[in-house]
């Protein structure tokens, strides 16, 4: 795996097991103790994920998620968020901020690569990906954007997923379940109800038009499904 992290945690022990376990997974890691370091380096270098801790020494892990998602230069860049903390508020909060996925801890450093990876995988294009179209919207797979009546409308990367995930199964029921399985590395604890915290984030996003029905449906003791199409386009 060839991949520049920035690490951003003040606990010295934790970033120096990271940093050597995941070089030895070959990735390329930069630390920083605090949020002023980690903003120094995202100005000075180019990452290919970020993994924050929320507690810092000079602020709050989601405060600097905050930032990063209102800013074009790191909107769609990769966020694993760490968390010492217990409550699911904490956590959900963290994704509705922006963050693609969290791990509490403590935890096992396989399963923090394993998430890892399935980041990154996720961010890289493929080539036999196409342009999917549903009335207003888009979603073209190869540069990883979502748009309406061709805007740009911006999610986080994992956000971009799961609304990938529901446009290629369109018509169909899919469970929160089967949606996290599609996404492959994101094992996420069943009270979080994380899927329903991104779901409503990617309906702000794409459903702009409060009289046109919605695209993803509801179906209730059951999950989602993305309608084929809306009655504005049945005609």
């Amino acid at each position: 795996m060839n991949a520049h992290v920035l690490l951003i945690d003040d606990d010295t022990r934790l970033t120096a097991m990271l940093h050597d376990y995941l070089q030895g997974a070959g990735c390329r890691v930069s630390v920083a103790a605090d949020l002023a370091q980690g903003r120094a380096a995202l100005l000075r270098e180019s990452f290919d994920a970020l993994i924050l801790d929320l507690m810092l020494p000079d602020g709050d892990g989601l405060d600097l998620t905050r930032e990063l998602r209102a800013d074009a230069r790191w909107r769609s860049l990769p966020l694993l968020m760490l968390t010492a903390r217990g409550e699911p508020m904490d956590r959900i909060l963290g994704l509705e901020l922006g963050a693609d996925d969290y791990l509490p801890k403590p935890f096992e450093p396989r399963e923090l690569l394993a998430r890892l990876k399935a980041l990154l995988r996720r961010a890289v294009p493929h080539e036999d990906d196409a342009l999917l179209r549903f009335g207003r919207l888009e979603i073209d797979v190869n540069a990883r954007q979502v748009r309406v009546d061709g805007r740009v409308r911006e999610l986080t990367s994992y956000q971009f997923d799961i609304l990938l995930v529901l446009a290629q199964g369109a018509g169909r029921v899919l469970s929160r379940d089967q949606i996290m399985d599609a996404l492959k590395g994101h094992p996420m604890e069943a009270f979080d109800r994380s899927i329903d915290v991104h779901v409503s984030r990617i309906r702000a996003a794409i459903e702009d038009d409060p009289k046109t029905p919605r695209r993803i449906l509801t179906v209730r003791g059951a999950g989602y499904v993305f309608a084929r199409r809306q009655d504005a386009e049945a005609a």
